[in-house]
């Protein structure tokens, strides 16, 4: 159901248990380290939700610095995580490829951080569509096991690259 402005891309069918490596997201994303946080994709249903996951580790530079002595992957990451997932969720659901379009924040309802996320934890990134489309408006949780790290509401909007 791709329409509307530049979105005529349609994936080809994926199968919804299969779990995707961390070689099947770069064919999905733009983003690159390090500025990528999704490492795999644990299960995906198209048009409905994902879950992926991100592993925290020292090797991620920000770390470096946030915070010297007591290193934590900021909350704004694990939201760009969470969004990072919405957009693979758009690929498998034929509404989004990296080579024909950008996908973009455009807001950031709510978020909240609940629990600081530590290097060494694997993060579990999961994200609901509540619409997608050509605007896309999405609900995701952060969670390290049973842990509640930080929860999310936020929009994003595809549209066609910039012709050069």
């Amino acid at each position: 159901m791709a329409s509307g402005r530049g979105l005529r891309y349609r994936a080809a069918e994926m199968s919804t248990d299969q779990p995707i490596d961390i070689q099947g997201v770069l064919g999905m994303l733009p983003h690159r380290f390090p500025f990528l946080f999704i490492d795999g994709v644990e299960r995906v249903v198209p048009n409905e939700s994902i879950v992926a996951f991100h592993m925290v580790s020292m090797a991620n530079p920000i770390l470096q610095g946030h915070f010297p002595g007591r290193p934590i992957l900021p909350g704004v990451i694990q939201v760009e995580a969470l969004a990072q997932a919405a957009v693979i969720l758009a690929h498998v659901s034929g509404k989004f490829d990296p080579n024909l379009h950008d996908c973009l924040f455009i807001g950031i309802q709510e978020a909240k951080f609940r629990a600081p996320a530590l290097p060494g934890e694997r993060l579990a990134l999961a994200v609901e569509a509540r619409r997608l489309g050509r605007v896309g408006k999405f609900e995701g949780v952060v969670r390290c096991g049973d842990e509640v790290k930080t929860t999310a509401a936020f929009t994003a909007i595809i549209q066609p690259k910039a012709s050069s």
